[in-house]
């Protein structure tokens, strides 16, 4: 037996991909244009798959602090959160952003997954505690629970009343219990119900921990999130999120009115041995964040292109994975169209996910394509134009005639 043996399948399925056309998981940004921009083997392509929802990766504000932060701080910390590796301006973020969700308490970490899996991690604990983890959730809540040892029970996506089943079964046992849910899910688009999900979560005793990482900048009056359009964020008791979507950077941070938030700082292993976000990084997402507080306009021209696209989408016939939000996933029939309809849509100039088995929902394959609020008409068009190509060149891609 062969310590490869284990990749065989995924190798078998990776090489399939690469001997059918070109392959998706290699693609290759050879020079960044602009946030919905890029040069790919020499042709312009329109980058419609990038989760740069609010555009901000090219803002004057967030280069120029990014800049300055180098100029005075260097390229990096060298160092963890626990060590040498806090500085002023990772304390400054965490202060930020605890109060533009409303939160006592903040923690910053090297990367959205780290905060993920390290607080979770953290927080349960095996033999005490309980986590309850929608099915749909992201691969580092998964990764997360299985760090912390803690017994594992999944729930129905997006079913508060399965949860309450589940909860009700474990009452009386002394655990601990944490439920953890996800704001916008990243492959369809869909929304959770954080209310609901807040309510029953209390009903029972249990603590709530919501992943907004596809939401915060997004939803919400303020851009606060799923739980602020839900008018529930002071109903959630963890809120983590990524700088590496709406904030235009790289990093994490996990938020509550719990003050034992701060506890992670010496008991997570992701932020007390990994070295911590550099000065650029920070800068960066810490103006991002105040471009997000101070102008709601970004969110309102990216509402706009999602529903734009959603709309024409479903003009050309395609079966569309959730209603309108930044994330619009088309369904095909399978992996094979799939991977056939990506390479037509990348020939003719537009970049978009494909997502296929075991890696989405219901063994489901898509086309996954995010909007950008930084998507201009002549992108739009473009990114619409070659998908009503492909519903003529891919019949079996629709579940029904495009309207004339």
């Amino acid at each position: 037996m062969s310590l490869f043996d284990k990749f065989e399948k995924n190798a078998a399925l990776y090489n399939e991909l690469s001997e059918a056309g070109r392959n998706p998981f290699t693609v290759q940004m050879d020079r960044m244009l602009g946030p919905t921009r890029a040069i790919v083997k020499g042709k312009e392509i329109v980058l419609a798959g990038t989760n740069n929802y609010l555009g901000l990766t090219f803002s004057e504000e967030a280069v120029a602090a990014a800049q300055r932060a180098i100029a005075e701080q260097g390229t990096g910390t060298t160092g963890s959160r626990f060590a040498n590796g806090t500085y002023a301006g990772h304390r400054a973020l965490e202060s930020e952003l605890a109060a533009f969700l409303g939160y006592g308490h903040c923690v910053v970490f090297s990367t959205g997954y780290q905060a993920n899996l390290g607080a979770i991690a953290a927080l349960a604990a095996p033999g005490k505690d309980v986590i309850l983890i929608d099915a749909d959730c992201h691969a580092c809540i998964y990764d997360g629970c299985q760090l912390s040892g803690a017994e594992t029970v999944r729930f129905r996506h997006n079913s508060p009343e399965d949860l309450d089943k589940r909860l009700a079964r474990l009452a009386g046992d002394g655990k601990g219990k944490l439920v953890c849910i996800e704001g916008m899910y990243s492959m369809f688009g869909d929304v959770a119900p954080v209310g609901e999900f807040a309510d029953v979560t209390k009903k029972h005793g249990a603590f709530l921990f919501l992943d907004e990482a596809h939401s915060f900048g997004v939803f919400g009056a303020g851009g606060r999130g799923v739980a602020e359009q839900d008018g529930a964020i002071e109903k959630v008791d963890f809120y983590s999120g990524t700088f590496s979507k709406s904030l235009a950077s790289i990093g994490g941070f996990v938020a509550s009115n719990h003050r034992e938030l701060e506890y992670l700082r010496f008991s997570s292993r992701p932020y007390m041995f990994t070295a911590s976000p550099s000065p650029a990084n920070i800068a960066a997402a810490s103006a991002a964040l105040h471009y997000i507080s101070s102008d709601p306009s970004l969110r309102e021209r990216l509402w706009a292109n999602a529903r734009r696209v959603h709309a024409a989408f479903t003009q050309l016939g395609f079966e569309i994975c959730a209603p309108v939000s930044p994330v619009i996933a088309v369904k095909l029939p399978d992996k094979e169209t799939a991977f056939a309809a990506w390479n037509f849509l990348i020939e003719n100039g537009v970049y978009v996910n494909l997502a296929i088995p075991p890696g989405t929902p219901n063994a489901t394959s898509i086309l996954r394509l995010s909007v950008s609020a930084a998507h201009s008409d002549e992108d739009l068009d473009i990114v619409i134009d070659v998908y009503g190509e492909m519903a003529h060149a891919f019949a079996k891609a629709r579940v029904s005639a495009p309207v004339q």
